[in-house]
């Protein structure tokens, strides 16, 4: 029986770290792919309507259209590989710290593990088999320092070159769908207006999905995604109409 119980809560702990581990990732793709996309169809799209504004061709257009899909792609994956990047540098900075306090002020380390579960209503009473526990234990002693005293998770080692590829797809996707049109209409004026219901479409759409995985209003989250890409769309025409003008 005791065996049992033993696997059972072994068992338990395992599936408990897998659904943690499968929702700390997921809710980092799905940052990445909102980053992405989110400015994948904004700056296009506010680019293809000034240089619409600017009464320049179709085929001009979708060529500094393309050009800012690849840059701007390249640009977003390079800054979310170096935000994840800075993420993990800064854990194992304070992974090495932690690791020599462990070793120079055990006693010190110690007494900060009772002000931990203090805080979580554990009495002093109780809490001292746990930080003995701990103390026979350096690994745990230091996972339970980094977790609850720097509220830090160890990171995926995979996770800058994931970010960096995530945001940079997600960027082309999002860029090449306000360009479409001026694929097919080679007139701007007419490209234009198929561009922006396409896009606006688009962010509806994008910005329902948002709201929806975050957690957020949907419908709130769709008006609000599609009302920025309309102002940041129309703000680059006009400039671009009085500049011309």
């Amino acid at each position: 029986m005791a065996e049992n119980g033993s696997a059972d809560v072994e068992k338990q702990k395992l599936l408990l770290h897998q659904h943690e581990e499968k929702h700390f990732m997921s809710s980092e793709v799905v940052r990445d792919i909102i980053i992405g996309v989110s400015d994948g169809l904004t700056v296009p799209f506010a680019l293809a309507a000034g240089l619409s504004g600017a009464s320049a061709s179709s085929s001009i257009i979708l060529t500094a259209g393309i050009a800012e899909v690849a840059a701007g792609s390249i640009s977003m994956g390079l800054g979310g590989y170096l935000a994840a990047k800075s993420e993990a540098d800064h854990y194992m900075r304070e992974l090495k710290r932690e690791q020599e306090e462990i070793i120079t002020v055990p006693d010190m380390e110690a007494a900060e593990i009772g002000e931990i579960l203090e805080q979580y209503g554990v009495e002093p009473h109780e809490y001292g088999p746990v930080v003995d526990a701990l103390r026979r234990n350096p690994q745990a002693w230091l996972d339970f320092m980094m977790k609850f005293e720097l509220g830090l998770e160890k990171p995926n080692p995979r996770r800058a070159l994931q970010s960096a590829l995530t945001i940079a797809v997600s960027y082309i996707m999002g860029g090449l769908v306000p360009l479409i049109p001026y694929m097919f209409i080679p007139i701007a004026r007419e490209a234009v207006i198929a561009s922006v219901i396409l896009t606006l479409l688009a962010l509806l759409v994008f910005g329902f999905a948002k709201g929806y995985f975050t957690g957020n209003k949907p419908f709130s989250s769709a008006l609000q995604t599609a009302f920025i890409g309309a102002l940041a769309s129309a703000a680059a025409f006009t400039f671009a109409k009085l500049v011309r003008a």
